[in-house]
């Protein structure tokens, strides 16, 4: 395994060409394909939490806040209530992303690996390894932001959003991958989220 901090940011990827497909379920439904498109519903809400950060970095970078606010800023936001005890830019958001990844990766995936027979332990191997680059991505997110809070020069907000933009990138990629592989699985397997 290789150990992701260690990676420059620019290679620090989900190999969308590695992913593979999973296998149809012959015998589900248009009903277990609605319930597995829950998963949709609850990742459209992380994004649309994400693109309140977006829209702080943008106004940022269009020198309508300077980056000495942007704390101020995030802090005002309603997502971003416990920004102070969770340390990073995202606040609760970063947090509440881990957490859901980590139900999946202990409980969903797993279920959805048994009950399928072993049909989709590919899927569930390669969502995994996502999951480890979207945490490490969270991690640098965090850090950057504490180096932004402390010291708000130029520099540090250029750095601080590269990182969550490369966040942002990777998990509208790995939501879409997740959400189109495992839609009949949820359903069948699990009879919804």
């Amino acid at each position: 395994m290789t150990d992701l901090s260690i990676l420059p940011l620019h290679d620090l990827t989900i190999d969308e060409a590695s992913r593979p497909k999973a296998p149809k379920v012959a015998a589900a439904t248009d009903m277990h394909r609605r319930q597995g498109r829950q998963l949709a519903a609850i990742h459209r809400h992380y994004l649309m939490e994400m693109a309140q950060i977006g829209a702080v970095l943008e106004r940022i970078e269009a020198k309508d806040t300077p980056p000495e606010h942007l704390k101020k800023i995030v802090l005002a936001l309603d997502m971003a209530e416990n920004f102070r005890a969770f340390g990073s830019l995202c606040g609760r958001e970063c947090k509440v992303l881990k957490f859901h990844h980590d139900i999946e990766s202990s409980d969903m995936f797993p279920r959805i690996e048994a009950a399928g027979g072993g049909m989709f332990q590919q899927i569930v191997a390669k969502l995994i390894s996502e999951h480890e680059v979207v945490h490490e991505l969270i991690i640098r997110l965090g850090r950057a932001a504490d180096k932004l809070a402390t010291n708000p020069s130029e520099a540090n907000f250029i750095g601080a959003s590269q990182v969550y933009r490369k966040l942002e990138e990777v998990v509208r990629s790995h939501f879409g991958y997740e959400e189109a592989e495992l839609e009949e699985a949820i359903g069948y397997y699990l009879g919804g989220i």
